[in-house]
């Protein structure tokens, strides 16, 4: 894959943003499928996967989230839910491994130290390939757009009135790259257990091949952040007050001033805020983390009116946003430190976005998971 979205950067990614606002001896747990909440659907049989394995030994730095049966998707109490996060849908997720944080800097310079890894955001930009894939009659943007960069973010000066002018705070930016998240002055030195940022969808997937893992689906991610809170707005309840002290989000005037009321103003190391009950941390706020679902903002809609449960979802077929049908994106979870509660508010479990798949932010990340059977194919 080329960078031909990053150019675009602020186009492409803006548009995205718009839609922001019982054991058994092998320790399965016997979840028959049999009736619904709401409606009557199809029946599906399927025994779910809950207890890990004896045989299987927990991977270092992970977690096991015990598989379940639950309503993917938005509450009913969830006021500021958006529409392409509803209608809820019933979902079946096997249990899984996921890392217990983000993928952090010394992790990510691991992997490149043994590989020799370049990330997207490194790379010039073809403007022959590029023209392939941006509406016919665009012209050659500046040579200074062509070379190696991404998107940062930069305080506005003053009030804005329009949340969805996101040129106001994001800025294409050369030399922006994983070592370097928030333009070539800055550096991670000293950061090591900071997650890792400005890595695309591909640069993840690369990530993942080397550890023999992979990324999770928006199922699997959101099963693990309720951690078995079923039916509240966010992983630790419904109490919105205690956000501060739960996750890294913004606090004040967005975004003009964060008063950084929860220690934080940009991003945060890992493990600064208590886990979920899982021991999964981060699982809302600090940074977005890519999953591997196409994203549709029908997805749950079309599912719904599909009448079935879904076993082990993998997400929509195909991508498709109105609002910029050009894109491929994937589906990021669980909200940055850019979230506040006065825009988007996507620190909510069910709260999704869309992202170019060779987009990279200075607020998004990643982390990986990995099943029983992977682990024993090792």
């Amino acid at each position: 894959m080329n960078k031909s979205v990053q150019f675009l950067g602020l186009g492409v990614l803006i548009l995205g943003f718009v839609n922001c606002k019982s054991e058994s001896k092998e320790n399965k747990f016997q979840d028959k499928v049999t009736e619904n909440i709401e409606q009557k659907i199809q029946v599906v049989e399927h025994t779910v996967l809950s207890e890990k394995p004896e045989e299987v030994t927990t991977p270092e730095g992970m977690v096991w989230v015990p598989g379940a049966t639950f309503k993917q998707g938005a509450v009913d109490s969830d006021n500021t839910a958006m529409n392409h996060e509803k209608p809820a849908i019933e979902v079946v997720v096997d249990g899984f491994f996921m890392d217990a944080t983000e993928v952090t800097n010394v992790q990510f310079a691991a992997f490149v130290k043994a590989t020799g890894y370049v990330t997207v955001a490194e790379k010039g930009i073809d403007w022959e390939e590029l023209k392939k894939q941006v509406p016919v009659g665009t012209e050659k943007p500046h040579d200074s757009i062509l070379q190696p960069g991404s998107l940062t973010f930069k305080k506005a000066k003053s009030s804005v009135p329009n949340l969805y002018d996101f040129s106001q705070w994001w800025n294409w930016t050369i030399g922006a790259d994983w070592k370097h998240p928030n333009g070539p002055k800055s550096s991670i030195k000293g950061k090591g257990n900071y997650p890792v940022v400005q890595v695309s969808y591909e640069d993840a997937l690369a990530y993942c091949q080397w550890a023999n893992r992979r990324l999770p689906t928006e199922a699997e991610w959101e099963l693990a952040s309720r951690a078995g809170s079923f039916g509240t707005i966010y992983n630790w309840g419904d109490d919105a007050s205690v956000l501060k002290q739960k996750a890294n989000t913004w606090e004040g005037e967005f975004p003009v001033e964060n008063t950084m009321a929860d220690g934080f103003e940009l991003r945060a190391p890992v493990k600064s805020y208590p886990p979920n009950a899982y021991g999964l941390y981060d699982m809302a706020g600090n940074v977005w983390e890519w999953t591997s679902d196409w994203y549709n903002t029908n997805y749950y809609k079309e599912t719904k009116a599909k009448n079935m449960v879904l076993v082990n979802p993998k997400g929509a077929e195909s991508p498709f946003t109105p609002n910029n049908p050009l894109a491929k994106e994937r589906v990021i979870k669980g909200g940055s430190f850019l979230c506040s509660q006065s825009y988007c508010a996507s620190y909510r479990v069910s709260a999704r976005m869309g992202s170019s798949m060779d987009s990279s932010l200075e607020h998004t990340g990643f982390r990986t998971v990995a099943t029983v059977k992977m682990l024993k194919e090792e």
